[in-house]
């Protein structure tokens, strides 16, 4: 199951968000999403777990402070089509 993890600190890299996951189940996959033009991270990512992990993470993490964050953790959504501005 993918999730989405928002409301992070700017300092997390993947590792260490692939590392506050992995108690949870098997991770197959953490990206934290980075801004095109400066590289800095946006404030969330993604992590991959396996279906029992990922809700055990949700119930253990959505809402919990972490480095002065209280962050935000659910299911993925597909992301929606947008028109290509050109």
């Amino acid at each position: 199951m993918r999730l989405f993890v928002g409301n992070l600190p700017w300092s997390i890299d993947d590792d260490e968000l692939r590392n506050i996951f992995a108690e949870y189940g098997d991770v197959s996959d953490s990206k934290i999403i980075q801004d095109r033009e400066t590289g800095r991270s946006r404030g969330f990512g993604f992590i991959e777990l396996d279906d029992e992990g990922a809700t055990k993470a949700i119930e253990a993490l959505n809402g919990t402070e972490f480095e002065g964050r209280a962050i935000k953790v659910n299911e993925a959504q597909a992301r929606e089509e947008r028109p290509r501005r050109w």
